[in-house]
């Protein structure tokens, strides 16, 4: 007689991502079943500064990333000539991106007493997304792309346009408190992208099919993460305005313009480069390109959180000293990180640059130089004009730009006639040095003008109240942050005295 002995199968514990992921789902499913996001209750905490910080950086730096990773992946997988039409695809796709966002980030963080309601954010989106397509569609067109290299142009440009979507909601998070969602949202979508690109591309050997398939992997991401993360964690909206939608596109024109301008005559030697040089060129300049990008990082991880200082030390009229510091300062900082990017690229960068795209840049050291230059100098554009907008001069810089752009038309063209990828190079250094003349005059002329300016003394003295008050109000802080801790200490020794008394 045999007996059998029922031994308990231990359950294993799910691990943590396998938790969340579940905990995720759940949560989505009971929303859908009541048929109400905005309704439930917000499960993440707002107001953590740190957290915020950490993860937008995290969130920004993937983002980042996802255009050169993607460029060596397919240098690497299916050669120079394929990467340099998928380079040309992306660069199109992030000037459109700007047609779709149409510069309201900016606008929608800071409306926080909610003029504009999130549905009217909303509307807006959806009909610059669907701008932004329209023009992608056409540019195809108008080019006369080849059938494989519209799917590849239509996929990227579906792919920014899911960015340029999911823009507002991460806007949403950010109004509300919770940036480091957005931030975490971003970072999701920007790695699977990034994965789902790779692995499709090493499996069919597709750039088609590969483009296609990250359009539908952050189209998948956006409506399970970003979209009902942006629902479930903010206060239900108000019913859309259809008058509030059209003030939306009036108020925003400005900074789309800047913005959009700005990055066009950017990517001016780019477009100067297709139809004249083959598309292995577009992956060359690129690749010189994502180095001189890293000094642009590098700075504006340097202003952007002074930002908020440097407008209160500009409001303060007793502090305008320091201002200029900062501002020479940031300067300096361009020039230092450009001479230190020079000296790593000519020591171990080329070599790197040679390692992840299996070609020999050697060749190219000397265009290295210009490009890294010309880098340096795009980020001290990109400081001067956040200087002028503390300044509120904004608008004065759009002639500026409008009249850079008038050079871009026709320096590009005329040098890579005579000397090919050099002569393009040479042509973006060109036209941002003309650019940062030009906002660095505009700037010194504001500023003076400032300086010559008499302040009335009602307004001198309500600036110097304001700083007094602000004074008096952190003293008053410090002051009971010391009288608490002295109670908590004294509470302390009453414990201590009646467990002596009670032993």
């Amino acid at each position: 007689m045999s007996f059998k002995r029922n031994i308990p199968v231990k359950q294993r514990k799910p691990w943590f991502l396998q938790q969340l992921i579940n905990s995720w789902f759940n949560r989505l499913l009971g929303a859908a079943s009541d048929r109400n996001f905005s309704g439930q209750e917000a499960q993440y905490a707002a107001g953590s500064t740190k957290r915020d910080y950490v993860w937008n950086t995290v969130g920004l730096a993937v983002w980042g990333l996802v255009f050169p990773l993607l460029t060596v992946v397919v240098t690497q997988v299916v050669g120079v000539e394929q990467a340099g039409m998928f380079s040309m695809a992306f660069v199109v796709g992030l000037l459109l991106m700007f047609v779709a966002n149409y510069g309201v980030r900016t606008f929608q963080v800071s409306d926080l007493d909610e003029q504009h309601s999130f549905a009217d954010y909303q509307l807006n989106r959806f009909a610059t997304c669907v701008i932004m397509l329209a023009v992608g569609m056409a540019y195809c067109a108008i080019r006369g792309y080849s059938e494989e290299m519209f799917t590849v142009s239509m996929g990227v440009y579906v792919y920014k346009m899911v960015d340029g979507l999911a823009d507002v909601y991460e806007g949403r998070l950010q109004q509300v408190g919770k940036l480091y969602l957005a931030g975490i949202s971003l970072a999701l979508r920007s790695a699977l992208v990034v994965i789902v690109f790779s692995l499709c591309l090493l499996i069919t050997r597709n750039l088609a099919v590969s483009c296609v398939a990250i359009a539908v992997v952050a189209a998948v991401s956006f409506f399970i993460v970003t979209l009902p993360l942006a629902l479930l964690e903010s206060p239900e909206s108000r019913r859309v305005s259809l008058a509030c939608v059209r003030d939306l596109f009036i108020q925003c024109f400005p900074l789309f313009l800047a913005l959009f301008m700005f990055n066009l005559i950017d990517s001016m030697p780019k477009f100067a480069m297709e139809g004249v040089l083959s598309y292995d060129n577009q992956l060359y300049f690129n690749a010189l390109y994502f180095p001189a990008q890293a000094i642009l990082l590098a700075v504006q991880f340097i202003y952007r959180p002074q930002l908020v200082r440097m407008a209160s030390l500009w409001a303060d009229k007793d502090n305008r000293g320091k201002f200029d510091l900062m501002i020479l300062i940031i300067i300096a900082s361009c020039i230092a990180l450009t001479v230190m990017m020079i000296l790593l690229m000519d020591w171990i960068g080329i070599p790197i640059l040679g390692f992840l795209y299996g070609i020999d840049f050697e060749e190219f050291r000397g265009l290295v130089v210009i490009m890294l230059i010309a880098g340096g100098v795009t980020a001290g554009i990109d400081f001067l004009y956040q200087a002028i907008t503390v300044l509120r001069k904004q608008r004065a810089v759009l002639k500026l730009y409008f009249i850079t752009f008038a050079f871009s038309l026709f320096i590009p063209v005329l040098l890579v006639q005579y000397a090919d990828l050099a002569g393009v190079v040479l042509s973006y250094l060109i036209i941002m040095s003309i650019l940062f003349v030009l906002l660095l005059s505009e700037y010194l002329s504001i500023r003076w003008g400032f300086s010559r300016e008499k302040v009335p003394e009602t307004t001198d003295r309500l600036t110097r109240w304001r700083a007094e008050r602000h004074r008096l109000e952190q003293r008053r802080r410090r002051q009971e942050h010391m009288q608490d801790a002295q109670r908590h200490k004294d509470a302390g020794s009453d414990d201590d005295y009646l467990d002596d008394d009670d032993a």
